[in-house]
């Protein structure tokens, strides 16, 4: 929802009750309308139903039309080439290699893209195994998206957790933001892009 939509969500007084130190502005998103940090899955159902995501079935499940994209992308998915990584990648037709400075680019028109706009963290960590879990934050334009992604990841189980959390990935799902093939050099408007080189 934009901001001048200033219609009250039903998670909007907890919003950022388990919001991290480490904010969105540490990442270069700035001007953001409401940041939904660290929803629970009852939090996330109710503001996936009161923003029409989708609908909920028979016993409980949450229905939506993902639309024509059913499955990964792969043919749009790009690397970006840094020395650092540059030997450790098979480099190919799933693995294109896409510059820095394009890269930087792109984030730039997305960190524009979402100001004024609502977004939802999830921070969380992949790995069960403490020698090897890895922090991670999710950052995403949906309510589902960001229920899918306390699914998928290991949520952080206390306010001390989440507000002590700093990723050291991030992956980011806006998929209202579309590439322009002609300036950011993607083959569509469906891109997935992925940096190892912190941003922040």
């Amino acid at each position: 929802m934009k901001y001048f939509i200033d219609i009250k969500t039903p998670a909007q007084d907890i919003a950022t009750e388990r919001a991290s130190d480490f904010r969105l502005k540490d990442q270069g998103f700035a001007k953001l309308n409401r940041v939904y940090w660290n929803l629970n899955t009852s939090a996330l159902y109710e503001e996936a139903i009161f923003r029409r995501e989708g609908q909920i079935g028979y016993m409980g499940p949450f229905i939506l039309n993902t639309g024509k994209h059913t499955a990964r992308a792969a043919n749009d998915k790009f690397v970006v080439r840094e020395a650092s990584t540059d030997p450790h990648v098979w480099w190919g037709k799933y693995n294109r290699p896409f510059s820095p400075e394009k890269f930087s680019a792109v984030m730039n028109r997305l960190q524009a893209y979402l100001q004024d706009r609502d977004v939802f963290v999830q921070d969380c960590h992949v790995g069960a195994d403490p020698n090897y879990k890895l922090p991670i934050r999710v950052v995403t334009e949906y309510a589902w998206h960001s229920l899918f992604a306390r699914n998928m990841f290991i949520p952080l189980e206390t306010l001390e957790e989440q507000r002590q959390h700093v990723p050291e990935f991030t992956i980011i799902s806006i998929p209202s933001f579309l590439g322009a093939p002609e300036v950011d050099g993607t083959l569509s408007p469906t891109f997935i892009l992925l940096s190892s080189k912190s941003s922040s």
